[in-house]
């Protein structure tokens, strides 16, 4: 894996939302779901020696992101000992986020990115264009028929406060 490491916090909130009984362990069935939805295929035989044992806590998960990424995550700490870093952090994470979206890195989101990501995750299939289509259109403040970053912020922000 390459590009631009994760930092903790982004890895904190990926542990979580892995771990959905939240008992504080990622299962392999639970990993392999986040494999699978990112294009890595691999059985559960597979992926039980390469990760070591059944279930990973949040350091162990840490190591493994290290392991796989050649990234640490120690260099990555963010201090939030004031207000306003916690607003860059968030800035950066939608920032991040955007990117994500923004496949071929042209500062928009088309529907046809969104739909690529959403079906690489698992979470649209080809009967739900049109509601793609939709969601474009309602965030769209300018009517250029994509989202911008400043669109894509209103928009998760709105969603986090709902």
């Amino acid at each position: 894996m390459s590009g631009t490491a994760l930092s903790k916090k982004d890895l904190q909130r990926i542990f979580e939302k892995l771990d959905k009984n939240e008992d504080g362990l990622v299962s392999l069935e639970e990993l392999n779901c986040l494999l699978d939805g990112i294009g890595v295929q691999f059985s559960l035989q597979e992926l039980e020696p390469l990760v070591g044992k059944p279930c990973l806590n949040m350091h162990e998960f840490l190591s493994f992101y290290e392991s796989i990424s050649n990234h640490s995550v120690n260099g990555d700490i963010i201090e939030e000992e004031e207000e306003e870093e916690e607003d860059d952090d968030d800035e950066d994470d939608l920032a991040k986020a955007f990117e994500v979206f923004d496949l071929n890195g042209d500062g928009f989101i088309s529907c046809e990115e969104l739909e690529s990501v959403l079906g690489r995750l698992g979470l649209w299939d080809a009967n739900s264009g049109k509601d793609c289509r939709s969601m474009i259109c309602f965030y769209d403040t300018n009517f250029d028929g994509m989202v911008d970053f400043q669109e894509f912020k209103t928009m998760m922000l709105h969603n986090i406060s709902s």
